[in-house]
């Protein structure tokens, strides 16, 4: 089993949502509602802990692969992360993803965390900081409205060299003094 206390969150949205716990995780967790809002990937998850997790790309090819460290319907999952589908992106060290959902009045509260168990550089931070909030706003509008937003994507400047270079050092790898 993955050891959590090595995780630091590095990226943390919040949103509210106009719906219930149970729907919040529906949309998570349903490889349908997923292909609507993460621009066509699809989720496929094995639903326990410890089970298999997978973000397969619009070809059916593997783009994230992990595995499900909690599952908490509706309220908490927790997978490993680890890009597959993108050279050299499959050499970084795994990191996690968390969804916590929770009752907020009439709404619902969903936090997103990225944590690291390395100290990512900014720019490679960067892409999950431009590419989050479009995720998770668009998971909102299929919720609220049926719709998922249509939102222009790119890799941030300097994002694909950031991750070469931390390939090529492996800075995960030396000691910490």
């Amino acid at each position: 089993m993955v050891d959590v206390s090595k995780f630091k969150p590095r990226t943390v949205y919040v949103t509210y949502i106009a719906s219930t716990p149970e729907k919040v995780w529906q949309t998570l967790t349903d490889p349908e509602f997923t292909k609507q809002y993460f621009f066509g990937f699809a989720i496929d998850i094995e639903q326990r802990a410890g089970g298999a997790f997978r973000l397969l790309a619009p070809d059916g090819s593997t783009h994230v692969s992990g595995a499900v460290v909690e599952w908490s319907p509706p309220r908490r999952l927790c997978v490993t992360w680890r890009v597959a589908g993108m050279k050299d992106f499959g050499e970084l060290p795994e990191c996690l993803v968390s969804y916590d959902v929770v009752q907020a009045g009439g709404s619902v509260q969903l936090t997103m965390m990225e944590s690291h168990s390395w100290d990512v550089p900014e720019a490679i931070l960067r892409g999950g900081q431009s590419g989050w909030p479009k995720i998770i706003s668009s998971l909102k509008s299929v919720i609220e409205t049926g719709k998922p937003l249509s939102i222009a994507t790119a890799m941030p400047e300097g994002f694909v060299e950031a991750v070469k270079k931390a390939v090529a050092e492996k800075p995960w790898l030396k000691s910490s003094s």
